[in-house]
């Protein structure tokens, strides 16, 4: 049952100092975020808590992509207060602030209705694979093909999921790939795709995977799965493409769904590579 407001709840920027109180409220939720995810999407992004009596009772962060497109994501009210408009509160301010941007998320079941009031139309569905990694066979490569360390292409790679995403990601590839691991297909020494390995939630994620097609996909994968093999791994793969019934059969179950939206127009993907699994379901 919902707590009756008895004080205003105002608005703010969210602050490093906010953290803490963050990720209190996702752990309510029983997301796996750890204090430094939460550090490292704030450091992305721009954040605004809402506060009751000085205290955070929800959150929301926005990551920029490019001039044209923005990404939202972590929207969270406390349990005992949802149902009060505050989640709504949250939005419409972060909507004021991307004025101008196309804006793009993931909604959980319970968010759509919202969403749908302020506007967000569904247009995809990521499923999000998670669990021990299963040992892997090696990939099956074709002639003139290589899964190989990125080394120095890193602005080459960032180019490639810009394309794919139909977003410019340059920024956020280039934050991503400090400290984590990243590998690249290539097919006669030409990059045409990649997947990162970071440190996230409850072990590693794969993400994002980009690839020129389901093939390319399953070697980029296979290579990350064998290296984490019986250790935690998550995938939130974007549905319909074929990746989401394989890693089924290979032995990382779908543990869930979520529904991509717009508030604009939906980002359209270059020729060639295509997105299969997201940085993250906030980050898009």
């Amino acid at each position: 049952m919902a707590t009756e407001l008895k004080s205003p709840v105002v608005l703010r920027a969210m602050r490093p100092s906010d953290l803490p109180a963050a990720l209190e409220l996702s752990q309510e939720q029983s997301w796996p975020y750890r204090p430094e995810d939460w550090e490292l999407f704030l450091q992305l992004g721009e954040g605004i808590v809402a506060t009751l009596d000085g205290r955070v009772v929800g959150t929301t962060l926005a990551w920029r992509q490019g001039s044209d497109y923005a990404t939202i994501g972590s929207v969270i009210v406390s349990n005992s207060l949802q149902g009060q408009g505050i989640g709504r509160k949250l939005m419409q301010a972060m909507l004021d602030r991307l004025e101008g941007c196309n804006v793009v998320l993931n909604a959980t079941a319970e968010g759509l209705p919202l969403y749908e009031k302020l506007g967000f139309v569904a247009y995809g569905e990521v499923r999000q694979h998670q669990g021990p990694a299963p040992t892997m066979p090696l990939a099956e490569l074709l002639p003139g093909e290589r899964v190989r360390p990125i080394g120095r292409s890193v602005t080459e790679i960032a180019a490639l999921w810009s394309r794919a995403s139909g977003m410019d990601r340059t920024a956020l590839f280039k934050a991503l790939s400090k400290g984590n691991k990243c590998v690249v297909l290539t097919r006669d020494h030409e990059p045409v795709g990649f997947a990162l390995l970071r440190r996230f939630g409850r072990g590693s994620a794969i993400a994002p995977i980009v690839a020129p097609d389901l093939a390319g996909a399953k070697a980029l994968i296979g290579h990350w799965l064998s290296a984490r093999a019986g250790k935690f791994c998550r995938i939130d793969v974007v549905e319909g493409l074929g990746l989401s019934k394989w890693l089924e059969a290979e032995g990382l179950p779908n543990v869930g769904a979520v529904t991509t939206m717009v508030r604009g127009k939906a980002p359209q993907a270059g020729q060639g590579p295509k997105v299969f699994a997201l940085a993250a379901q906030a980050l898009g």
